[in-house]
Protein backbone atom coordinates (compact mmCIF):
# COMPACT_ATOMS: atom_id res chain seq x y z
CA UNK A 1 0.00 0.00 0.00
CA UNK A 2 1.26 3.36 -0.44
CA UNK A 3 1.73 6.03 2.10
CA UNK A 4 1.23 9.27 1.10
CA UNK A 5 1.48 12.57 3.27
CA UNK A 6 -1.90 13.32 2.74
CA UNK A 7 -5.31 11.41 4.57
CA UNK A 8 -9.06 11.81 4.39
CA UNK A 9 -9.78 15.84 3.80
CA UNK A 10 -11.54 17.91 6.27
CA UNK A 11 -14.81 19.52 5.18
CA UNK A 12 -14.30 23.04 6.65
CA UNK A 13 -15.84 26.36 5.34
CA UNK A 14 -14.13 27.67 2.65
CA UNK A 15 -12.44 30.97 2.18
CA UNK A 16 -12.03 31.60 -1.87
CA UNK A 17 -8.84 32.29 -3.89
CA UNK A 18 -8.16 31.55 -7.21
CA UNK A 19 -4.72 30.61 -8.51
CA UNK A 20 -3.50 29.81 -11.92
CA UNK A 21 -1.24 26.07 -12.14
CA UNK A 22 0.97 25.13 -14.60
CA UNK A 23 -0.84 22.05 -16.26
CA UNK A 24 1.83 19.91 -15.50
CA UNK A 25 1.00 20.70 -11.75
CA UNK A 26 -2.76 20.22 -12.32
CA UNK A 27 -2.24 16.57 -14.07
CA UNK A 28 0.07 15.43 -10.92
CA UNK A 29 -2.47 16.79 -8.48
CA UNK A 30 -5.29 14.47 -10.90
CA UNK A 31 -2.81 11.69 -10.47
CA UNK A 32 -2.53 12.18 -6.41
CA UNK A 33 -6.41 12.79 -6.02
CA UNK A 34 -6.69 9.62 -7.94
CA UNK A 35 -4.09 7.22 -5.73
CA UNK A 36 -5.50 9.17 -2.71
CA UNK A 37 -8.86 7.46 -3.64
CA UNK A 38 -7.43 4.37 -3.90
CA UNK A 39 -5.51 4.43 -0.97
CA UNK A 40 -8.30 5.86 1.48
CA UNK A 41 -11.34 4.82 0.35
CA UNK A 42 -12.73 8.51 0.34
CA UNK A 43 -13.71 9.44 -2.88
CA UNK A 44 -11.99 12.75 -4.33
CA UNK A 45 -14.42 14.13 -6.80
CA UNK A 46 -12.88 17.25 -6.77
CA UNK A 47 -8.75 17.61 -6.96
CA UNK A 48 -8.90 21.07 -5.99
CA UNK A 49 -10.02 20.03 -2.49
CA UNK A 50 -6.42 18.64 -1.95
CA UNK A 51 -4.44 21.70 -2.15
CA UNK A 52 -5.18 23.19 1.28
CA UNK A 53 -4.34 20.23 2.95
CA UNK A 54 -0.65 20.28 1.03
CA UNK A 55 -0.31 23.75 1.89
CA UNK A 56 -1.13 22.86 5.56
CA UNK A 57 1.41 19.71 5.72
CA UNK A 58 3.84 21.96 4.02
CA UNK A 59 3.72 24.63 6.39
CA UNK A 60 3.60 22.77 9.48
CA UNK A 61 6.84 20.74 8.32
CA UNK A 62 8.37 23.48 7.41
CA UNK A 63 10.63 23.95 10.43
CA UNK A 64 12.37 27.46 9.31
CA UNK A 65 8.82 28.52 8.81
CA UNK A 66 7.28 26.92 11.69
CA UNK A 67 10.44 28.21 14.27
CA UNK A 68 9.79 31.65 12.78
CA UNK A 69 6.05 31.70 13.45
CA UNK A 70 6.96 30.61 16.74
CA UNK A 71 9.61 33.17 17.44
CA UNK A 72 7.03 36.22 15.89
CA UNK A 73 4.33 35.25 17.94
CA UNK A 74 3.69 37.26 20.90
CA UNK A 75 1.54 36.26 24.08
CA UNK A 76 -1.73 37.77 24.36
CA UNK A 77 -2.21 39.11 28.14
CA UNK A 78 -5.47 40.60 29.38
CA UNK A 79 -8.23 42.27 27.79
CA UNK A 80 -7.53 44.48 24.88
CA UNK A 81 -8.23 48.41 25.86
CA UNK A 82 -11.58 50.17 24.26
CA UNK A 83 -10.76 53.46 23.84
CA UNK A 84 -14.10 55.45 23.88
Amino acid sequence: MTKLKLGPIADEKPVKLTVELPAAVHRDLVAYAEVLSRTTGQATSDPAKLIVPMIEHFMATDRAFVKARRSNAQPRTGTPAISG
